[in-house]
């Protein structure tokens, strides 16, 4: 099959090629991929891995060979994944509980948004518990799981505090996706929040954790500013009113049972209840493009690579 393959001496570090198809175990089906979308993490990282290596962990597809055990999809039937590595190529072994099964008709570019971003997002709130009629502030939201976390904790009723490094450049584009507020840092908020979505880390990590209220809870999901999270003395004191406030780390593929919310999402999205944001969108021959932008923080969305 065709990949995207990991290539230290590449410009990009990735090189189209040949390599071996995979060999799906029991539990796994095989899929042939259409669309992938790329996420920071991946991207950032992609040459620590060794040469020949296929990344990739969002990709929507069809069902080329379903699972020998009998569990997931029928062959020929269109789907959503998320896995570790993969899904930068023609074919994806996948298990079957990380496989959503979207609407007939599903466009495959706006699926491959879902996994990681509107799965982080979702599975985040989740973690804060119910956002209904509450304070909810989300770090970082211009990128691809912020703006997500946007539009569902406004559709899960929250009061929506958004914070970007640019307010005047992308404050509209928030706004318009369900922000109520958007901040330039937590230490703008007025007032507390029960719930805190960081994607940013480091120092503003600090600064979110001191908007929380009573009972709220900080679900720490993105780490870009690659900085220590510092706390002054006293930061964890359970005094001023402001008591059994909690930190939680973050893992998506914790279990293999995402399928029912990949499902679910891809659900949303066909519906027009979530907008994919779609910012980049091309050929896989020009991932290095895609991936510069990415990494150049040029791009607020997601990137989209069609597989051909």
């Amino acid at each position: 099959m065709r990949a995207l393959l990991v290539d230290s001496s590449a410009p990009s570090g990735l090189r189209l090629g040949e390599t071996a198809d995979p060999e799906p175990a029991p539990h796994e089906a095989l899929v042939r991929v259409t669309a992938t979308s790329l996420n920071y993490g991946e991207t950032a990282h992609r040459t620590e891995a060794p040469d020949g290596t296929v990344l990739g962990w969002d990709a929507a597809g069809v069902i080329e060979r379903a699972a020998a055990d009998g569990s997931g999809p029928a062959a020929g039937t269109p789907v959503v994944t998320i896995g570790e590595a993969g899904g930068w190529a023609e074919l994806r072994a996948v298990h079957t509980g990380l496989i959503g099964i979207p609407p007939t008709g599903a466009d495959p570019a706006a699926l491959s948004t879902l996994p990681v971003a509107a799965g982080s997002a979702l599975r985040g709130l989740r973690r804060i518990g119910d956002t209904l009629g509450r304070r909810i502030l989300v770090t970082g939201a211009t990128g691809g799981v912020g703006r997500y976390a946007v539009q569902l904790a406004r559709l899960g009723g929250a009061y929506v505090i958004a914070t970007t490094g640019d307010p005047a450049t992308h404050g509209d584009a928030l706004r318009a996706l369900g922000a109520h507020e958007v901040i330039a840092s937590p230490e703008e908020a007025d007032g507390p929040v029960y719930g805190v979505v960081d994607l940013v880390g480091g120092p503003q990590l600090v600064q979110a954790y001191d908007t929380l209220a009573a009972h709220g809870t900080l679900v720490s999901v993105g780490h870009v500013a690659g900085q220590p999270e510092t706390f002054p003395f006293g930061a964890l004191y359970g005094n001023a009113g402001r008591h059994d406030r909690s930190i939680v780390t973050f893992h998506l593929l914790e279990r293999p049972d995402i399928g029912p919310d990949l499902t679910w999402l891809a659900e949303r999205v066909t519906a027009g209840d979530l907008d994919p944001q779609i910012a980049w969108r091309g050929g896989w021959d020009r991932a290095g493009e895609a991936i510069a932008t990415l990494l150049e923080r040029r791009l607020h969305g997601k990137a989209v690579l069609d597989i051909s």
